[in-house]
């Protein structure tokens, strides 16, 4: 079952996310309730109640169970770091790098408008992004809507050289 299925059980109808999301943990995941709360975490009173349908999940709790199934189901290897940027900007980016002596990969989301650059954030951080480095354009909005770290690019260097290379064109 996909997080897609979990919220649309959630929609069809009452008590679907309920069952939806003890079917993931129970056949699915094969992990308690007490381990996914340490992974998630979201308390085991909160998940209790939910669980139980005393309580709806708000839309906060719900975006915390959804980030940590996309974390349990990922394998551990496949952690990266987002890079949204124009495609001629990534010819020259590693695949990976090490952080703690851990390899972690550099995904690429290619765009050419800020609009493309707002959704390939928004899809970066569902896809299970650690981080995201975009323009400085784009970063602070990003940061209002994601919750994870946003680094801007701040091309300093390149943009002396074309001052640079403007001094003899003037």
């Amino acid at each position: 079952m996909t997080v897609e299925d979990l919220i649309s059980s959630m929609l069809r109808e009452e008590g679907g996310f309920q069952k939806a999301f003890r079917n993931i943990l129970d056949e699915e995941l094969e992990m308690t309730l007490s381990e996914f709360c340490s992974i998630s975490g979201i308390s085991q009173s909160t998940m209790y109640k939910i669980l139980e349908e005393n309580r709806e999940p708000n839309l906060r709790t719900i975006r915390q169970i959804i980030r940590a199934l996309n974390m349990i189901r990922r394998p551990n290897g496949d952690r990266f770091v987002a890079v949204i940027a124009s495609s001629t900007f990534m010819e020259s980016l590693p695949k990976t790098m090490i952080v703690g002596g851990r390899t972690i990969s550099v995904r690429e989301y290619p765009i050419s408008t800020v609009e493309d650059a707002i959704i390939a954030a928004v899809r970066a951080e569902r896809d299970g992004a650690l981080a995201i480095v975009c323009a400085p354009i784009i970063a602070l909005t990003v940061k209002k809507i994601l919750r994870i770290p946003v680094s801007p690019v701040m091309p300093l260097g390149s943009v002396l050289k074309a001052l640079d290379d403007i001094k003899g064109l003037v």
